[in-house]
């Protein structure tokens, strides 16, 4: 477990980060009025408190934000972690994507010292999943439960690229923070033999396959149709626990036909299109379905069973 010891922004490009004790992380973009926030994989920048603090022993005149990081972690050696490693942080989700960095033209902290720690010492990663944080929260490693997962997205527009995608994005935000290896994240159109030829293909590879979206009342809305022809053993209580959850918050989730199905060692479970009724679905599916997986793929006895 780490502690975040300083958030830091800048909000002009070429100005040196300041502690501003806690911020909004923005899905996909960073930190709230970041200057280097946006749509790229250096979204949030890391820096090991341990790193920072034998530097400052050494009497160089450093601040928190100095180096240019928006967070200063204590209890991780943020260079060792592999890229691709997911942290948690209270409902925030980030994932590495890359290691150290070359130090940029200008660098106040190397023009004072004639060193930077921050180009090998420094990880830099997207926000899978927004939310606020602070000074003093934690930060963990999310463990990987070593099952592989897929998230079809069924949307005419978001195939099209009239419409930006975010349910699956969100889909594969929460199953990397439940431990699972994202093997593929796939939009296709409302096209029920389109689904079907899809979810065939992902279950090849992934223990669980997710969809998003199709699972209303149009005449475009194929998903659990595509789901039960590609599925051999039907799985209801996942769908009916899902629709129960989701009828606590609102009424309309009596409108879902949507359905949860076997095929060979791999789960295909239909959800929403919305971000947040993905992301509720999945808050309240992923814990009680661990022991489930563990049967279903071979790796953990019957219930009842020694």
């Amino acid at each position: 477990m780490g502690i975040i010891k300083a958030v830091c922004i800048s909000e002009k490009k070429g100005t040196v980060k300041k502690s501003v004790g806690s911020a909004r992380l923005i899905e996909d973009w960073g930190l709230e009025n970041d200057a280097h926030a946006g749509k790229w994989h250096r979204q949030v920048s890391l820096l090991s408190y341990e790193a920072a603090e034998a530097f400052r022993a050494k009497g160089a005149p450093v601040t928190d934000g100095c180096f240019g990081e928006n967070l200063l972690v204590e209890g991780y050696d943020m260079k060792s972690l592999p890229v691709g490693t997911v942290l948690l942080c209270g409902d925030s989700v980030l994932e590495m994507t890359q290691i150290g960095k070359e130090c940029h033209t200008g660098c106040r902290i190397r023009e004072i010292t004639g060193d930077c720690i921050m180009p090998r010492e420094g990880v830099f990663a997207r926000v899978l999943r927004g939310g606020v944080i602070r000074e003093g929260d934690e930060i963990t490693v999310a463990e990987r439960n070593g099952y592989t997962a897929a998230v079809l997205v069924c949307s005419d527009k978001g195939s099209a690229g009239e419409r930006e995608d975010k349910s699956g994005p969100a889909a594969a935000a929460a199953l990397k923070a439940a431990g699972y290896e994202i093997t593929e994240t796939v939009i296709v159109p409302d096209d029920e033999d389109r689904i079907y030829s899809e979810l065939i293909r992902l279950t090849k590879s992934a223990d669980l396959v997710i969809t998003s979206g199709g699972t209303g009342l149009s005449e475009r809305d194929h998903t659990p149709e595509a789901t039960l022809r590609a599925g051999e053993k039907n799985v209801p209580g996942i769908a009916e626990a899902i629709r129960y959850n989701s009828l606590l918050i609102t009424p309309r989730a009596m409108l879902s036909r949507a359905v949860a199905v076997m095929r060979g060692r791999s789960l295909i479970v239909n959800l929403p299109g919305s971000p947040k009724a993905v992301r509720e679905c999945l808050d309240y599916l992923l814990p009680a379905l661990a022991h489930g997986m563990g049967i279903l793929t071979g790796r953990e006895n019957e219930c009842g069973m020694t």
